[in-house]
């Protein structure tokens, strides 16, 4: 039994070993997204240049910066807005260019009402960049029978993934007996196999939780593209403004933290289509420590600005509270900086643990070549005999 598990999670391993690196790399970096982006477009992505204190007040009216938006960029029209009220993080604005489908990026002080960047596409910015690559490997639309093939890949590697996990602990199934324990040895093949077997151990925790979540944030998003793909407007142009010019965002906000106690808006989504509604997410103060920033929303006509229905996740069956979990799991957000910090490790273990079994796999391979080579050479040295045709 142990023998085929150790079969498949060897092989398996040499099969997905680029995409798991390349995916594992990324994640690793994508981790710390906003502090790169800070650090990389510092009078954009934050507001730490502003000097903003506690004691400054809060953001302005959303009816007001909603107007700088549209004033400022006449030929785009907004499609989804992420808000912070830190007084570090600037707000995210989407916005969709008409005539067309193409989302763009701006950044916004929301206590200064200040534009802090020029549009660009969702993909421009290297964190945003790296994220497109690290769910689809940048291999979506290369081939027209196969558009979404990236994200089928980066679906096969998370199951791959987690059968990985799941084999190497069984394989090592004593692993237990040395959690803390890593012996040196001067033999670079066996330091090799003890600190891919120690660092397995340490990450497996954490890499069965990154392959579930990845499984399912890629079959979700793949199902989805499917869908769209397959009708006739599968992405609507946005010839214009979708939601009345009298809207009152500020009530509107107001609104949702009412209906729903302990409301933080955090996403305000614009509609897109015809018919849409304005939905604004949040969070919720609740037991779950992963529930997630969007867990929570409510929908509001987009033309009246009348209440319609809102979703709170405490009230959702055991289900739904776990699927919203997925979001700060994969990312790794739901502890601040020490969270972060173990995931960034985790992804750099797993890309150790690629490198460390493909060297494993060649030393296996070379010896048994050599091995090989060997028999031959004595076979060949000894005197000819009939019974060795035999």
């Amino acid at each position: 039994m142990r023998r085929a598990l150790f079969k498949i999670h060897s092989y398996l391993a040499l099969a997905v070993l680029i995409p798991v690196f390349l995916i594992a790399l990324t994640g690793s970096i994508l981790v710390f997204k906003f502090e790169l982006d800070a650090l990389l477009m510092p009078e954009a992505a934050s507001l730490a240049n502003k000097q903003y204190s506690t004691t400054t007040p809060s953001r302005l009216s959303f009816n007001s910066l909603v107007a700088t938006i549209n004033a400022s960029y006449p030929e785009y029209e907004i499609g989804s807005w992420e808000f912070f009220d830190d007084k570090h993080e600037s707000d995210r604005v989407y916005l969709i260019k008409k005539g067309t489908e193409d989302w763009y990026k701006v950044y916004l002080d929301p206590y200064g009402n200040q534009v802090l960047s020029s549009p660009v596409p969702l993909h421009h910015d290297l964190t945003d960049w790296l994220l497109h690559f690290h769910y689809t490997l940048m291999l979506n639309n290369l081939w027209k029978s196969s558009p979404f093939i990236g994200l089928l890949i980066g679906l096969i590697t998370a199951l791959s993934l987690m059968i990985l996990g799941i084999t190497g602990l069984i394989v090592y199934r004593k692993f237990w007996r040395q959690f803390f324990t890593l012996n040196w040895d001067k033999r670079p093949k066996v330091m090799t196999r003890r600190l891919h077997r120690f660092s397995g151990i340490w990450c497996s925790p954490v890499l069965l939780i990154l392959g579930f979540t990845g499984a399912y944030f890629n079959l979700f998003e793949y199902l989805d593209e499917v869908k769209e793909h397959s009708s006739v407007d599968h992405h609507p142009i946005m010839e214009r403004r979708l939601y009345s010019e009298v809207l009152n965002f500020d009530e509107i906000i107001k609104t949702s933290t009412e209906r729903i106690q302990s409301f933080t808006p955090t996403y305000l989504f614009f509609p897109t289509e015809e018919g849409r509604s304005l939905v604004v997410y949040g969070s919720v103060n609740t037991s779950n420590p992963f529930s997630s920033d969007y867990s929570s929303r409510v929908s509001f006509d987009a033309n009246t600005g009348a209440y319609q229905f809102d979703y709170d996740i405490r009230q959702q069956s055991v289900l739904w509270t776990i699927l919203d979990s997925f979001r700060e799991l994969h990312f790794g957000n739901f502890a601040g900086i020490g969270s972060k910090l173990v995931w960034c490790l985790v992804g750099i273990g797993i890309c150790f643990l690629s490198g460390s079994g493909l060297y494993m796999w060649y030393g296996r391979f070379f010896n048994r070549s050599k091995s090989k080579r060997k028999r031959k050479q004595h076979r060949e040295t000894l005197p000819y005999s009939p019974e060795l045709d035999a």
